[in-house]
């Protein structure tokens, strides 16, 4: 694919591996407006994997970050150039990049980490004594969420219990995207390309031999949560959609129902008319049943819109995202 610029490609990046050693261990960061954290997490990230003396490499995806953002990411990469960068032309959420960062990590083992430090990196010690131990997917369940409203912890626990029951996919609760997966776990990952993506939900899709590690989540080390309700309903529903066609089904069944009831009722009608004459009363009953039955259509269509909605996405074929320029990696364009 032919690129929009000089430093810009719309394909999925894939690192040329040619001219450098593997290292070890990749992390991936997507970051987005994250200036007040990023110096407090280079530190503390150099500190624990100089500790660990293996190899590493770190990967920020810069997600159309309008703060000073960008400019920190270019300061740390002239300091350490195994701190490196991708820039996107704009903002396309947190599971597209770090979809990026996956595309083009290196390492025998890839650990997705969010830049505000509640996924504590002390713990990649013990992921890599896991995956030492032969486990290909090592991830963190959250033991406590003090640091969450009681709203988003009981939403949280509802959504895993919900998602859980209508997709063959058993995706662990409380678990974010913080885990070490093995370099094979990863390049099938970065084979689905769905637009709509519900990343913990591929984890789980993609199977291997995994083990989890509890730990408490601490507060955020700075800066303020870019998720608000909002944009987590979206999420649910991105899950929800993407593993699970049992609301396709639940409002065919409410639609049947609903038509046999009709149906019985009508018969009543017709009964009732045979047997006692015409009644003309009746008027609250009938606005009654047309409002219900109608409600019911708009819900049932409203549904069947979500899924012909993601269809129209993936038809469309398009990218992504779109990079518009990068430090310390090279890629593919003809990939």
């Amino acid at each position: 694919m032919e690129p929009l610029n000089k430093n810009t490609t719309t394909s999925s990046p894939q690192a040329n591996v040619a001219d450098q050693d593997v290292p070890t261990l990749s992390l991936v960061v997507p970051v987005f407006n994250e200036e007040d954290v990023l110096p407090v997490l280079f530190d503390r990230l150099r500190r624990i994997l100089e500790h660990l003396g293996e190899s590493y490499e770190i990967i920020c995806v810069n997600d159309g970050s309008t703060d000073g953002t960008a400019e920190l990411l270019t300061e740390a990469h002239a300091r350490d150039d195994r701190i490196k960068v991708l820039n996107f032309s704009r903002n396309f959420g947190k599971e597209i990049a770090l979809t990026a960062g996956l595309d083009v990590a290196l390492g025998k083992a890839v650990v997705p980490i969010d830049a505000d430090l509640q996924d504590p990196p002390e713990l990649i010690e013990t992921f890599l004594k896991k995956w030492r131990e032969g486990f290909d997917v090592v991830y963190a369940v959250r033991r406590r969420r003090n640091t969450d409203t009681a709203m988003k912890r009981w939403s949280a626990t509802k959504f895993y219990q919900v998602i859980n029951r209508l997709s063959g996919v058993s995706i662990p609760a409380n678990t974010g995207d913080f885990r070490l997966m093995d370099q094979r776990v990863v390049r099938v990952i970065v084979q689905l390309r769905e637009q709509n993506r519900f990343m913990k939900g591929l984890f789980a899709w993609v199977g291997f031999r995994h083990a989890e590690i509890t730990y408490d989540r601490p507060e955020r080390a700075a800066g303020e949560t870019k998720f608000n309700y909002w944009r987590l309903w979206n999420f649910a529903l991105d899950g929800i959609t993407g593993f699970s066609t049992v609301p396709l089904r639940v409002a065919g069944y409410v639609g049947m129902l609903t038509a046999m009831g009709a149906i019985i009722y009508g018969l009543f009608l017709i009964m009732r008319t045979l047997t006692h004459g015409v009644d003309v009363p009746g008027y609250a009953s009938l606005m009654v049943a047309v409002l219900l039955i109608g409600g019911l259509q708009l819900v049932v269509l409203g549904v069947i819109g979500e899924y012909l909605g993601r269809l129209y996405e993936e038809a469309r074929k398009r990218p992504l995202y779109v990079v518009e320029s990068s430090l310390g990696l090279k890629f593919d364009e003809n990939k």
